[in-house]
């Protein structure tokens, strides 16, 4: 883990970047996961740290997970929904996370299919050796959703210890309890289809599966360079061509069962090698980490636990701000 590199990059949108790409700012934010004021308070350090002129025009890339674990999902998305009302000179993209496109999968606001149809029972077979253990829900309109909103709205059986990250499931497997009670209703009701206002899966459902943006400047010790920044909540398969993948993550292709670039860990760690030969950088969240590497930033310092901190990181200068920082 660390926050700056020697000799290599240092650590939905509205309006268009400035003529002079080398004044942006790009800041990327990591997973919120429910935390309302840990939120509101990154905001306010992110402005402190660039300056009132370069946050207003600044690009805002918010790299997935808005939901579960932490109790304010529904203020989270409110917030996120203002911005460009709020500060229309800067640009905002929302990467959509493996537990937003779960969240998504429950409350009917997936994009559909490529072949245009709104089914997805095919997408439990791979599944299925989990269903009883995870307790996939069940209830009203679960028998053509999507695996990921059935695993979502499940109630985890006897075993209710997460010994990958040390703590009790909240409700399933998402930790989607806190999620449902935001909105006013018990963990596994088929009533938070009715709860989740229009604006808020319309949001869902915009979310964008992957971000490239060119240009983006960055500091290093041997001077300023640019370089194409792509940004994707887990990161990228190393041992699948770029391109193909891109392509899929382009046309959010809700067919398959699961998207390892969403939800995989250390098959999309490292940045894959046919990266290494460009000037790129792969920034996600995801893994609750803070780790830079090279070209590789992994912005996810709290992964939705409620004592660590909310990270973004800001471009060109790589500097890292917390919600935690005074």
């Amino acid at each position: 883990m660390g926050e700056k590199n020697s000799d290599t990059p240092s650590p939905a949108q509205s309006q268009s970047a400035p003529s002079d790409p080398s004044d942006r700012t790009v800041i990327c934010v990591g997973d919120i996961h429910g935390y309302h004021s840990k939120l509101l308070r990154l905001w306010f350090n992110l402005q402190a740290a660039v300056g009132p002129s370069s946050f207003e025009t600044a690009l805002v890339i918010f790299l997935g997970d808005y939901n579960d674990r932490g109790p304010d999902t529904r203020q989270v998305i409110d917030f996120l929904i203002q911005l460009p009302s709020r500060y229309p000179r800067q640009r905002h993209v929302f990467l959509c996370g493996n537990h937003d496109l779960a969240f998504a999968a429950f409350v009917g606001a997936l994009p559909a299919r490529p072949d245009g149809s709104a089914r997805w029972s095919d997408t439990w077979e791979e599944y299925a050796q989990n269903e009883e253990r995870e307790g996939w829900y069940k209830g009203e309109g679960y028998s053509e959703m999507h695996v990921q909103g059935r695993r979502w709205g499940g109630s985890v059986g006897a075993d209710r210890f997460n010994h990958k990250k040390g703590t009790v499931y909240k409700g399933s497997v998402y930790d989607a309890a806190p999620t449902f009670q935001s909105y006013g209703v018990p963990h596994a009701s088929p009533d938070l289809m009715k709860a989740v206002p229009d604006e808020h899966k319309k949001f869902l459902h915009d979310l964008v599966w992957v971000y490239e943006e060119d240009n983006v400047p960055i500091h290093t010790d041997n001077g300023r360079i640019e370089c194409r920044l792509i940004a994707v909540h887990a990161g990228l398969e190393k041992t699948k061509k770029v391109g193909e993948r891109l392509q899929v993550l382009r046309s959010k292709d809700t067919s398959l069962h699961t998207v390892q670039e969403l939800r995989g860990r250390m098959n999309v760690w490292d940045i894959p090698e046919e990266l290494l030969e460009k000037t790129t950088i792969l920034v996600s969240g995801h893994h609750g980490k803070l780790h830079i590497e090279g070209r590789r930033f992994i912005i996810d310092e709290s992964g939705g636990l409620e004592h660590l901190p909310i990270a973004a990181i800001i471009f060109p200068s790589q500097q890292i701000v917390r919600d935690s920082d005074t």
